[in-house]
């Protein structure tokens, strides 16, 4: 169930004989199962082994068939491996990937089982007739389920839409078919000219619909007709009307969605259309809706003759522009569509996964089969719509995000997971799953390939048999602050106290060069900042006092636009204070610039030259951007998550370095993916690439510089791993050991590493327990030890201990940590 759970264990339902008489265990198949007196959606994940007296209550109803499982069970076994593994409740994991079918749409009867008296449990209870269940308290319910005295019977529930249509024109009602009139009547008695003429006219050219009209016509007074009404020359009628015109053009175009949109199409008011509605000429009925309309695929379909891709169960494919990647990934797709398998493809971001879409989404049409996309940017419709054409067989291409990972791909070849490196793939909340991790996981349980794509390959990936395209054209420039010039050119924006190395800070000499440059010629740059906000703290200038959080043991970060100091890890906020706490120094220095503070540089620098920002806090409309006007875009690596400016001249990143200072061992190698990224943004040109860097010779770095290819770096990142016992020549685990005081947080930490150690584990398999770099955070105090073991198998055996009893803090397990501490 999508509870922090494992597994629970229920009966089969009473009398189950599953589907065609096979009794098994509908694996993968959707359940109904009494939870807390109601009724929740759960997923079979297996057979127990039956042992002990542990079972819950029987399973109500079998949603799915035993064969069109909600998920397949090859996808069931990989991610009940992998969560076990990983020492995750399997609700967790469920929860994170199965984003569709915990909802499910029934129509619910019950009745008492025969010769039950139900009156003992409440007033109003179900008869020995098929009542809906809705009419009845659903603990009611349960509680009479329990002592098994209640039948139950479950049907779909179709989904259904009102629309508008005409009745036939029998069963208008006869009141609305006639209409009243005046009609002229024999007279004897002597009629003044003006009344004969009027009666006259009406005996010619009546009946009249009124007296105003019959006045209006013979040309005399609404008086005249009154009298003749009254001295019985004439009288009200009633005949038959004929059908409006409103009621003959709906006969002939609907039914439509509305009353309005009737109205608006046979050109009438939407008063007039409800009278008509009321009047009984039209009705209001429901029908089966229509499919909602799924993201429509690329059109254009180039495929080479040639599959240059390894054949073997892990393969990688790397280097050149997306486009060029999916070009060459395009044979071996195609042909496993072509031969009616089904191929999945996991995207990190929605940025990738639009590039895949147009990159592969036209193989899936030429292949005789459907793609579809999976995705939290999808209604819930539309997930369920394409979940059932997943299901049914009739899309065989699945492109998507995390919630595309358990997707029921039939006969299921090829999973490709698009940049595997990505941290985009780690789950943040609930599970933390690295969705790599489990997508190999699935594979290697279906039988199926996995191949690695992407800008360059992670180093665990590079003992896999792969290949290399060739690097786009770049140009690329390093602005090194480490090793200034001597007789340095000053530009407008700083002075030789206010610069690192006399290089200009934050935007340096030559960035503001080129930047004046894109201005001259209309032209478009894009700068990269290492964080949002003004600046990464206020220091006092006297003391070098740095106001913190009062949640954690972080600086406040400065937002110049709302003139407040906030927490980028809680959200904690308050205005800046007047003077320092310490000194009562009324100044402030601002240290590490943000994408205000660049932002407000650029705009010095170039006066009337449009400047945008992006960011979590500010996202100004691009769309002159798109339009191809000229402009400066000043971002976080939120960036990359949008289209390329069509006229891009110029990248910059403002200080590299940011992206080596993480205290995570995969740091170079994220910021190596991320030059690549830059150089291959634009689809077709080549962008001058500046990089700010106090590191000019880092490795991650001179290899982009040097024009290597994407294997290069991470070559010799796995290299340098399997000489210091780093993935992936070790498999790796964090514990995190939190607790509201320091010193009780401390104590369970070396409880748990001792108990790691006398279970076997040595110096080099434990390393820590140590505080976290952030002492505090939201109000807790992070302890961390990591795992560092030769194999899965090791892993899971020194995992069992923090299993085997319970501790004097918050223990929690990450697998394949992401991201540092």
């Amino acid at each position: 169930m999508p509870l922090p759970l494992g597994a629970v264990d229920f009966l089969r339902p009473h009398g189950w004989s599953g589907s065609h008489g096979h009794c098994g265990v509908p694996v993968g198949c959707r359940v109904l199962v009494p939870w807390r007196g109601e009724l929740v959606v759960g997923l079979v994940v297996g057979e127990s082994a039956g042992r002990g007296g542990h079972r819950l209550r029987e399973v109500v109803h079998v949603l799915d068939d035993v064969d069109a499982p909600w998920v397949s069970p090859g996808t069931v076994a990989g991610v009940s491996g992998w969560s076990h593994d990983a020492r995750i409740p399997a609700g967790l994991i469920w929860s994170d990937l199965l984003g569709v079918g915990w909802e499910a749409e029934y129509i619910h009867r019950v009745r008492a089982v025969e010769g039950a008296d139900l009156s003992v449990f409440a007033k109003k209870v179900p008869g020995r007739d098929w009542t809906d269940a809705e009419h009845f308290a659903p603990a009611l319910l349960d509680s009479i389920r329990e002592q098994g005295l209640l039948e139950e019977a479950f049907t779909p529930r179709p989904r259904l839409k009102n629309v508008v249509q005409a009745r036939e024109l029998q069963e208008v009602p006869p009141a609305a078919r006639t209409v009243t009139v005046i009609q002229a009547m024999d007279v004897e008695r002597k009629l003044t000219p003006r009344q004969a003429h009027a009666l006259s006219w009406l005996a010619a050219h009546g009946p009249a619909d009124s007296l105003s009209a019959w006045a209006k016509g013979a040309e005399v007074s609404q008086s005249v007709v009154t009298n003749l009404l009254n001295a019985g020359a004439a009288e009200y009628g009633f005949v038959q009307a004929p059908p409006p015109a409103a009621w003959t053009w709906l006969r002939e175009h609907g039914p439509v969605d509305s009353v309005a949109a009737w109205a608006q199409r046979a050109d009438l008011s939407p008063t007039a259309a409800g009278t008509l509605v009321s009047r009984g000429w039209a009705d209001s009925v429901p029908v089966p809706a229509p499919a909602p309309d799924l993201p429509a695929p690329a059109t254009q379909v180039d495929i080479p003759l040639l599959d240059e891709l390894p054949e073997a169960p892990v393969w990688r494919l790397h280097g050149g522009r997306p486009a060029e990647r999916f070009r060459a990934l395009s044979p071996r797709v195609s042909r496993l569509l072509g031969q009616g398998r089904g191929v999945l493809v996991i995207a990190p971001d929605h940025a990738t996964l639009r590039r895949a879409w147009d990159g592969l989404s036209g193989l899936a049409q030429v292949s005789g089969t459907r793609a579809v996309q999976v995705s939290g940017t999808l209604s819930d419709l539309q997930r369920a719509e394409t979940w059932q054409l997943i299901r049914s067989g009739a899309a065989r291409l699945v492109v998507g995000s995390s919630q595309a990972l358990v997707a029921p791909v039939q006969d299921l070849a090829l999973v490709v997971v698009l940049e595997e490196a990505s941290d985009a793939h780690k789950l943040l909340s609930g599970s933390r799953a690295f969705l790599p991790d489990v997508a190999g996981r699935l594979a290697k349980a279906q039988d199926a390939s996995l191949a690695l794509v992407g800008t360059s390959p992670a180093a665990e990936s590079v003992p896999a048999p792969g290949k290399v395209l060739a690097p786009p054209r770049a140009r690329v420039h390093v602005v090194d602050y480490a090793n200034p010039p001597e007789q340095p050119e000053l530009g407008p924006l700083s002075s030789v106290h206010l610069t690192p190395g006399d290089l200009g800070y934050p935007l340096s000499h030559d960035l503001a060069r080129l930047l004046r440059q894109v201005q001259e010629r209309g032209r478009q740059a894009a700068l990269l900042a290492p964080r949002r906000g003004y600046s990464a703290l206020l220091r006092c200038p006297n003391c070098e006092h740095t106001p913190h959080c009062k949640n954690c043991d972080v600086p406040l970060r400065f937002h110049q636009q709302t003139r407040e100091m906030t927490c980028h890890q809680c959200g904690y906020h308050e205005p800046i204070p007047d003077r320092c706490d310490h000194c009562g120094e009324r100044m402030w220095k601002a240290k590490g610039p943000g994408t205000e503070w660049i932002a407000q540089e650029v705009r010095r620098l170039l006066p009337g030259f449009p400047v945008y920002r992006l960011d979590k806090d500010h996202q100004d409309d691009l769309a002159p951007i798109y339009a191809g006007e000229g402009g400066v875009v000043v971002a976080t690596q939120l960036l990359l998550s949008q289209d390329v400016p069509p006229n891009l001249a110029l990248i910059g990143v403002t200080l590299a370095d940011t992206w080596l200072s993480v205290s995570d061992f995969r740091a170079s190698e994220r910021y190596h993916r991320l030059l690549r990224q830059l150089l291959e943004w634009h689809p077709t040109r080549a962008p001058m690439l500046l990089v700010q860097t106090f590191q000019a010779d880092h490795p991650a770095l001179k290899v982009v510089v040097d024009g290597r290819d994407a294997l290069t770096y991470p070559l010799a990142e796995e290299r340098a791993r399997q000489e210091l016992g780093y993935p992936p020549h070790a498999r790796l685990a964090q514990i995190e050991v939190t607790a509201r005081e320091a010193a009780r947080a401390s104590a369970a930490a070396h409880e748990v590493a001792a108990a790691l150690h006398g279970a076997g584990a040595s110096e080099l398999e434990v390393l820590g327990p140590a505080p976290s770099p952030v002492a505090r955070l939201r109000g807790v105090y992070p302890y961390h030890l990591f795992l560092r073991v030769r194999n899965d198998t090791r892993l899971g055996e020194l995992l069992k201990v923090i299993d085997s009893r319970s501790w004097k803090a918050r223990v929690r397990v990450d697998v394949n940590p992401r991201g540092g501490l």
